[in-house]
C-alpha cells in the first residue's frame, strides 16, 4: 500500500510538471494567431511532395553530414564518450545539430518514424552528456578545457567574453531552445527541454542589468527564450529575451553588422548581417506581442518599410552584399553578385509572418509569398540533397548548389523550415478565419466558439482557381477573410520598389455556393461575413496573366530591363532551354507577347513561359549586332540549376544599351586562364565587363581571399602566338568592410622557348585603386602571359578584369 502511494504521488508530480509545460507555442499572444501546421494536412502536388522529400532525403542526409563532419563527435568528446580536439571549423557548428532536430520534430508529426525518433533521442542523450554541471553548453570551450587543443579565437578566454561579437555561445543555445520546445511538443519527451531549461537558468543568472550586460553577436536566442516562456509560463525567460534586445546599443563596441549600433527601439533601417537582422526583428515582434510594447512595434514596422521599399530583391531575397552577408545601401541590388542568403529568406518569412499576426495586413503575406516561392525555395534542389547558400538572380555558370558547406546554416535551416510551411496557410481570431496562402489541403481549425473543417483544391501556383469547402461543426456566423494577393491587384511588391509595366483589367471573382458575390477588400483580404453551414463552397479565381515587372529607376542594375512574373512566381531564362546555352546576351521586345503552358515532363512538371528574343554579340570593332528573333523558354526561378551549371538570367534587357553581348574574340577572352589558386570565378577576369570602381559588385570578380602577404599568379595560354605590348589590370578592393585591398606589387612575364621571361618596362608597375593599371613594354610575340601578384601584407587581393593588347 505504501509503495502504491509512492507511485501515485510520483505520477502526480510528473503530471503537474508536464502540465506546467503544456502551453501551446502557437503564437497565442498575437492578435491574429497562426493555425498550427499539425492541424493542416497537405494534399497538393507542389508542397506535399517537398515536405515528404524533406523527411525522406534532406533530414537524413543533413544528420549524415553532421556525423561525417564531426559535429556530432564534438558532443561525444565534450560528453566524455570520445577523445580528441574540436572536430569542425566554426564554434557555431553545434547549432546545425539542433536545427535539424527541430526539423525532425516537425516532420515526425506528419510522418511518424520510430527509427528517426530513436536516432534523435540518441543525439539528445549526447547533448546532455556534453552539458557542464552548471548548465553551460558550448562544445568548443568544453573540449579545450578538457585539454584537447585551444578554444576558438572567436570564443575568448572566458565564458561569454566575446558573446556580443563572434563566439556564438548564445546563438547555439537559442537554436537548442527552439529544438527543445519543438521536440517536446512532438513527442512529449522532455530531456532536451530539461537540458535547455538548465542552460537558460544559467544564462539568466550570468546576464542582466545587475550582472553581465551584453547581448548575442548573432541573434536567435530571443526567439528561443520566448518559446521557453510560452511552454513553461516562467516570466524570467521572457524578461531575459527582452534584456538581450534592450542591451543592444548600450556598449561602446556596438556595430551595424550585428544591429548593436543603436538601441533597438531607435533603429529604423535594415542594416548589417541580414540573418542576424531578421532573427532580431522576429524576436522583437514576439516580445512586442506579449508585452504590447508599442516602441518595439513602431521600430520593426519602420525597419520593414526600409527593407521592402528600398533593399529587397524581386524574388523576396534580401542581402545584396557578400562582404557583410547583408544589406547594402538603398537601391543597390546587383544581380549576379546578389547574396540573398537562403537563411535570410527564411528569416524574412519569420519576420513577415509575425508582422502580419500583429497588424493583419495582407502586404506582409504578399512579401512572404513572394519570398516563399522564389527566394527561399531556390535554396534547395528538387532532389532535396543540394543547397544554395547565396541565391543570385543571374549567373555566368559559376554558381551551383552544394551538398553541404563548412558553414552549414542553410541546409539545416531548410530542414526545419520546409515541414513547417503548412502553418502559414491559415490564421484566426476568435471570430475570423484568415486564408493566407493557397494549396490543396484539409484542415481542422478551432477559433473562438467555432470548430471548422476547411478544404482547398487547387493547382496553385500553376493556376489561380481555388475551390474551398467550409464545414463548421454547427452552423454559425463568423468571417472568412481570403487574401487577394498584391500581384492580383496590380501591385508587384508593396511600396513601389517594383511595379508592373502596365495595369491589368482582369479581376478576381468569388462565388459562394455557385453564386457570384461582391466582397469588400480590406487590408488585402476579401471579407465574407455570413452564417456558415456544412457544405458551403467558396470558389476563388485569381487571373494569372504573364506580366513584366520593372524596378524603381534608382535601381541602376535593372535599368532598361524587366522581369517576368506569373502569379507568385518569377521566371528566368536558363541555358538548357535556349539555343547555344547562352541567355546572358538576350535582348527582349519592349512590348512582348507571352505564351504560358504546363510541361509535365520538365523539372517534375512545371509551367513555362515562351516569348521571343534576340541575341546580342559584340564585334571586334566594339560595336554590337543583334541576331534574328527566336523563341525562348523561361522557367520558374526556384527551379534553376537543377540540370547542371550554366547561364541564367532573371532581369531581361529590352534596351540594347542594357544588354550584355557575347564577348568579342579578344586575345584575353580566347585564351585559357589558369591560376595559382583556381576557382570558378576565374572566368570573371576576361569576361569584358568593366567595373565602375574597385569595389563594384555588379559584375563577377576573382579574389584570393583569405590569402595575404604572398605571391600568386594568373596565366593566359593564348589560342595562338600573338604580338603583345600592353597589359591592363583592374584590381578588386572592397574597402574597410571587406577583406581585399589592392596588391603591393605586380609583374608581367611572357612565355619564350618554354620558360618565363619578365617583360621590359620603363619603371616599377603602378598599383592604383579605381582605375586601370597598365603595363606597357616592348612588343613580344608569345603564346603565354603570366601576371604575378604580391598580395597585400595584411589583406587579400582580387581582380575585376584583365585586357591583353
Amino acid at each position: 500500500m505504501q509503495e502504491t502511494g509512492r507511485i501515485f504521488i510520483a505520477a502526480a508530480i510528473v503530471l503537474m510538471v508536464a502540465s506546467s509545460c503544456s502551453r501551446n507555442t502557437a503564437d497565442d499572444n498575437y492578435p491574429i494567431r497562426p493555425v498550427p501546421f499539425t492541424s493542416v494536412k497537405m494534399t497538393d502536388n507542389f508542397w506535399a511532395p517537398r515536405i515528404k522529400m524533406n523527411h525522406e532525403v534532406t533530414i537524413p542526409i543533413a544528420f549524415g553530414y553532421c556525423e561525417s563532419t564531426g559535429r556530432v563527435k564534438n558532443f561525444e568528446i565534450a560528453g566524455g564518450l570520445d577523445t580528441g580536439a574540436f572536430q569542425t571549423i566554426y564554434p557555431f557548428d553545434d547549432s546545425d545539430v539542433t536545427k535539424i532536430i527541430e526539423g525532425a520534430a516537425y516532420s515526425l508529426q506528419t510522418y511518424p518514424d520510430p527509427v528517426l525518433e530513436a536516432y534523435v533521442d540518441s543525439l539528445i542523450w549526447k547533448i546532455g552528456l556534453a552539458q557542464e554541471d552548471d548548465g553551460y553548453l558550448y562544445t568548443n570551450r568544453t573540449i579545450a578545457e578538457m585539454g584537447y587543443g585551444k578554444v576558438h579565437e572567436w570564443a575568448g578566454e572566458k565564458r561569454w567574453e566575446k558573446t556580443n561579437i563572434l563566439s556564438h555561445e548564445l546563438y547555439n543555445l537559442g537554436h537548442m531552445y527552439e529544438a527543445a520546445v519543438a521536440y517536446y511538443q512532438a513527442t512529449g519527451k522532455r530531456e532536451l527541454l530539461d537540458i535547455s531549461l538548465k542552460s537558460a537558468d544559467l544564462v539568466d543568472k550570468d546576464f542582466g542589468w545587475d550582472a553581465f550586460v551584453s547581448y548575442p553577436g548573432h541573434q536567435v536566442i530571443e526567439m528561443g527564450l520566448v518559446k521557453l516562456y510560452r511552454v513553461t509560463g516562467e516570466r524570467k525567460y521572457l524578461d531575459l529575451a527582452k534584456f538581450f534586445l534592450d542591451a543592444r546599443g548600450t556598449r561602446p563596441d556596438g556595430e551595424e553588422y550585428s544591429q548593436s549600433h543603436k538601441k533597438v527601439v531607435d533603429q529604423t533601417e535594415a542594416v548589417g548581417h541580414s540573418v542576424r537582422a531578421t532573427y532580431m526583428y522576429s524576436g522583437m515582434a514576439d516580445v512586442a506581442a506579449i508585452l504590447k510594447d508599442q516602441a518595439y512595434l513602431n521600430a520593426i514596422t519602420k525597419i520593414w518599410e526600409d527593407l521592402v521599399y528600398r533593399k529587397m530583391y524581386i524574388t523576396g531575397g534580401i542581402g545584396a552584399s557578400g562582404g557583410n552577408e547583408g544589406f547594402a545601401e538603398p537601391y543597390h541590388l546587383p544581380n549576379m553578385s546578389a547574396y540573398c542568403e537562403t537563411c535570410a529568406s527564411i528569416g524574412s518569412i519569420f519576420f513577415n509572418h509575425r508582422l502580419f499576426s500583429l497588424h493583419g495586413e495582407g502586404k506582409y503575406f504578399d512579401v512572404l509569398e513572394k519570398t516563399l516561392y522564389n527566394g527561399a525555395l531556390s535554396g534547395v534542389n528538387l532532389a532535396g540533397d543540394r543547397f544554395f547558400y547565396p541565391n543570385p538572380l543571374e549567373s555566368d555558370g559559376r554558381h551551383e548548389r552544394s551538398a553541404w558547406f563548412g558553414c552549414a546554416c542553410c541546409p539545416s535551416n531548410v530542414c526545419r523550415f520546409i515541414p513547417a510551411i503548412p502553418g502559414y496557410i491559415y490564421s484566426v481570431t476568435d471570430n475570423d478565419l484568415y486564408i493566407n496562402l493557397f494549396a490543396s489541403n484539409n484542415a481542422d481549425i478551432a477559433f473562438g466558439s467555432h470548430k471548422v473543417k476547411i478544404t482547398q483544391e487547387t493547382s496553385y501556383p500553376w493556376e489561380g482557381k481555388v475551390n474551398m469547402t467550409v464545414d463548421p461543426e454547427k452552423p454559425g456566423k463568423f468571417t472568412v477573410r481570403i487574401r487577394i494577393p498584391g500581384w492580383a491587384r496590380n501591385e508587384a511588391m508593396p511600396g513601389g520598389l517594383y511595379s508592373f509595366s502596365s495595369q491589368s483589367d482582369e479581376r478576381q471573382t468569388i462565388l459562394i455556393n455557385g453564386q457570384p458575390t461582391e466582397t469588400r477588400i480590406e487590408n488585402g483580404y476579401a471579407i465574407i461575413t455570413r452564417r456558415w453551414q456544412t457544405g458551403d463552397r467558396v470558389e476563388l479565381d485569381l487571373p494569372m496573366p504573364v506580366r513584366t515587372v520593372v524596378a524603381d529607376e534608382r535601381v541602376k542594375e535593372d535599368e532598361g530591363k524587366y522581369a517576368v512574373q506569373r502569379g507568385p512566381l518569377m521566371f528566368c531564362a536558363e541555358w538548357p532551354d535556349n539555343r547555344d546555352g547562352h541567355v546572358l546576351n538576350l535582348v527582349m521586345d519592349e512590348q512582348p507577347l507571352f505564351r504560358a503552358e504546363f510541361v509535365p515532363g520538365l523539372l517534375n512538371g512545371t509551367e513555362v513561359v515562351k516569348t521571343m528574343a534576340r541575341q546580342a554579340r559584340r564585334n571586334a570593332d566594339g560595336t554590337v549586332s543583334l541576331g534574328d528573333a527566336e523563341e525562348i523558354t523561361l522557367i520558374p526561378y526556384h527551379l534553376w540549376n537543377n540540370r547542371g551549371r550554366g547561364e541564367m538570367k532573371m532581369w531581361l534587357p529590352y534596351r540594347e544599351s542594357a544588354a550584355r553581348p557575347t564577348p568579342a574574340p579578344t586575345v584575353a577572352f580566347t585564351g585559357k586562364v589558369t591560376a595559382s589558386t583556381p576557382n570558378r570565378a576565374l572566368s570573371a577576369i576576361n569576361d569584358q565587363l568593366e567595373p565602375a570602381n574597385s569595389n563594384d559588385h555588379t559584375w563577377p570578380y576573382y579574389h584570393w581571399w583569405p590569402k595575404n602577404n604572398r605571391w600568386e599568379w594568373i596565366r593566359f595560354d593564348l589560342a595562338r602566338p600573338e604580338k603583345i605590348s600592353r597589359i591592363k589590370v583592374y584590381w578588386f578592393d572592397d574597402g574597410p568592410s571587406g577583406g581585399c585591398r589592392i596588391p603591393d606589387e605586380w609583374t608581367v612575364e611572357y612565355l619564350s622557348g618554354g620558360s618565363w621571361k619578365k617583360v621590359e618596362t620603363a619603371s616599377l608597375l603602378a598599383v592604383t585603386k579605381d582605375a586601370w593599371n597598365i603595363a606597357e613594354f616592348n612588343p613580344v610575340t608569345t603564346a603565354g602571359i603570366r601576371i604575378n601578384v604580391r598580395l597585400n601584407r595584411e589583406f587579400s587581393s582580387g581582380i575585376h578584369e584583365i585586357i591583353i593588347e
